[in-house]
């Protein structure tokens, strides 16, 4: 009963000023994504377009759970988080709405959006193969499943299994391999680990560019911000690693790569608002600040992308809808755990 007090007097304190704004345009936010990643684009929306905002942010399963205790009394317009598989929850929680929007279905590919349109994309990541250059040779890697193999015993550096990242890496190999031949790659690929599970992605590049493993599987965005980092260690660790991506070959079906995204919310007062600042982000100007800020690639094609994204090389994506990730993140978990992945 505590906490359901508590949950109203969230209501209460969240919603009064946006109420206090009256007829003036206006759309509020909830982002699990870091202030810092959204709020300069922010600024420049409410100044290009005169819609003013209000963002709140947060860990993404409170901001999820958060939606759904308010249910029509939420004051938030646009709910935005990073991966495939949370934005797919939020549209099983029934928190969100679909959208009928040419721009965003124009601009933004089918594999990258809710085959209904409950989210979009809105920046892209690939996880993939990062290793270190002085005690592998790339030549030697080849694809995901390749990474089971005997040959690499206690050189993978990887995050737990209770990494949403990996859950849907997973749930994407489930799509394509299957159940079964998926649960015998995450064996091979536990009995490969350099060390336990822990830590998140930089901790496991740092690692790898110490030669505690060989290679890790990580988000490039990882990399990409030690390479410009301010912090000289940092720097010089990532002279040490480089980017491999798997699954090439003529026929293969590309790296495995997810979202940062956003979907508005069922109960919208602004709606309009929040359409406009979701066609925003997906202008070239606001795609080339995320690549360049956050070393994200873009979802829309043909947006510039940063000279590190540039010197990491091209690649062949995966193209499946990213719906399945979050519809198959259930059977993933439950494999991951059978394999003794913890």
């Amino acid at each position: 009963m505590g906490k359901i007090l508590l949950s109203i007097l969230l209501i209460g304190i969240t919603i009064a000023p946006a109420l206090l704004m009256g007829a003036d345009k206006f759309v509020n936010i909830y982002s699990a994504r870091k202030e810092a990643l959204i709020l300069p684009l922010l600024k420049r929306f409410k100044k290009e377009t005169g819609i003013s905002y209000r963002l709140v942010t947060g860990k993404a399963d409170g901001l999820l759970k958060r939606l759904e205790i308010e249910g029509s009394l939420s004051p938030a317009d646009l709910f935005i988080t990073v991966d495939a598989g949370r934005l797919q929850r939020a549209k099983q929680a029934g928190v969100l709405q679909p959208i009928d929007n040419p721009t965003l279905e124009q601009r933004i590919p089918t594999s990258l959006r809710d085959r209904e349109n409950y989210w979009f994309g809105m920046s892209q990541r690939a996880r993939t193969i990062i290793y270190n250059t002085k005690t592998v040779d790339a030549t030697n890697l080849s694809t995901y499943e390749e990474l089971a193999s005997p040959k690499w015993k206690g050189k993978l550096c990887i995050r737990s299994s209770g990494s949403v990242y990996n859950q849907s890496l997973v749930a994407s190999m489930i799509e394509v391999n299957g159940i079964e031949k998926t649960e015998s790659w995450a064996r091979g690929l536990v009995r490969n680990f350099a060390r336990p599970p822990t830590g998140g992605d930089t901790d496991l590049l740092k690692a790898t560019a110490a030669g505690q493993c060989d290679i890790a599987l990580a988000n490039t965005y990882y990399l990409g911000r030690m390479i410009n980092s301010k912090i000289s260690s940092e720097r010089k660790a990532a002279q040490n690693l480089a980017v491999f991506w798997p699954n090439q070959g003529e026929g293969d079906r590309g790296v495995h790569v997810n979202v940062s995204g956003a979907g508005v919310t069922k109960y919208a007062r602004n709606k309009k608002e929040a359409l406009s600042l979701l066609e925003f982000l997906v202008r070239d100007k606001s795609q080339k600040w995320y690549a360049e800020v956050n070393n994200e690639y873009p979802v829309v094609e043909g947006a510039s992308i940063s000279k590190t994204l540039e010197s990491f090389g091209t690649f062949k994506a995966d193209s499946i809808n990213l719906t399945i990730l979050g519809v198959n993140n259930p059977a993933a978990v439950k494999l991951m755990d059978r394999a003794g992945w913890r």
